[in-house]
């Protein structure tokens, strides 16, 4: 039950994301067009939340690793559910694009 709770809350272990690119996961970039423009990691893709579940088809593998973000984490959570619920299998919520380019 503990672990479940763990899991659900987004405890665990820290993930190495630095890892996780250099072994070729992509970035999906959940913000609005505008927001990204604002700023964004370098060589992210942008694909705004409400417009994910239409683009699946551009992540073909399920299996590779997936690390969504956005300004502040919350749609970035919504994003990594929509893709686990899809059937992807390994997805992170990177959170803020802004501190997730300091740890990569």
């Amino acid at each position: 039950m503990i672990e479940f709770l763990k899991k659900l809350l987004g405890f665990g272990p820290a993930v190495n994301y630095k890892e996780l690119m250099e072994n070729g996961a992509v970035i999906i970039d959940v913000r609005t067009k505008g927001e990204y423009a604002g700023g964004h990691i370098k060589g992210s893709t942008n694909i705004p939340v409400n417009q994910l579940a239409a683009n699946l088809g551009k992540f073909k593998n399920k299996e590779n690793a997936i690390i969504t973000c956005c300004a502040s984490g919350a749609r970035s959570g919504a994003a990594k559910r929509l893709l686990i619920s899809s059937g992807y299998t390994n997805v992170h919520n990177g959170g803020s694009w802004y501190s997730l380019r300091n740890k990569i």
